[in-house]
């Protein structure tokens, strides 16, 4: 049963990129977040957040995870991780989703999980220059801040909003009508009333 949403977490990790989604995700009650770090020792956030992590990353439940969400952070700039870019693999493999934010991204490249499908990052040329074995260049779309595709989630570092969307609707949370409300919200401070206001005049 894939009722579990894993949220990596690490020492440097950039603890705002996925807090819209996480809220969004608890917010109906039937999913469950789980942090997991590389191993169980406490980690501080980009943001000085103390966090324990609910669990290794050697003890995942590949069965259970709906998605796995990696943040940016200076980890992947440094071309490590290593681990994480493996369990990418396995997860993606056993049909969970993965998603990568801002230097996030760059694990699910090393991984090669974005060698044949649509998907974006901060800018064009980021990920060739810091994942040698990454082939998707034709695949980087730099008009989006955010996409889905082939059981990938990309966003940049400046599209948390659009992240956040995106992870909405890849685990169908609310209706269409509803999720587009949620965006305006966020994205453009345009409450659902405002916009039934401004269509009606």
């Amino acid at each position: 049963m894939r009722d579990t949403v894993y949220m990596l977490v690490f020492d440097g990790f950039a603890d705002w990129q996925a807090a819209l989604a996480l809220c969004e995700i608890r917010r109906p009650g039937d999913w469950r977040v789980c942090t997991v770090g590389l191993t169980l020792a406490p980690v501080m956030s980009m943001g000085g957040l103390a966090v324990q992590p609910a669990l290794a990353l050697a003890g995942l439940d590949v069965d259970r995870a709906a998605m796995l969400i990696v943040p940016g952070g200076h980890l992947w700039q440094r071309g490590e991780g290593e681990p994480v870019v493996a369990v990418l693999r396995r997860l993606h493999a056993a049909g969970a989703v993965v998603a990568g934010i801002d230097s996030g991204v760059l694990a699910l490249a090393r991984a090669s999980l974005l060698d044949h499908c649509r998907h974006t990052g901060n800018w064009p040329g980021h990920i060739a220059g810091r994942a040698p074995s990454y082939a998707g260049a034709d695949q980087y779309d730099a008009d989006v801040l955010a996409v889905s595709d082939g059981g990938t989630i990309t966003a940049s570092h400046l599209g948390s909003v659009e992240f956040a969307r995106e992870v909405i609707r890849t685990l169908d949370l609310y209706s269409p009508a509803e999720r587009e409300d949620w965006y305006r919200l966020f994205k453009h401070a345009q409450p659902p009333w405002m916009a039934g206001a401004a269509a009606a005049a």
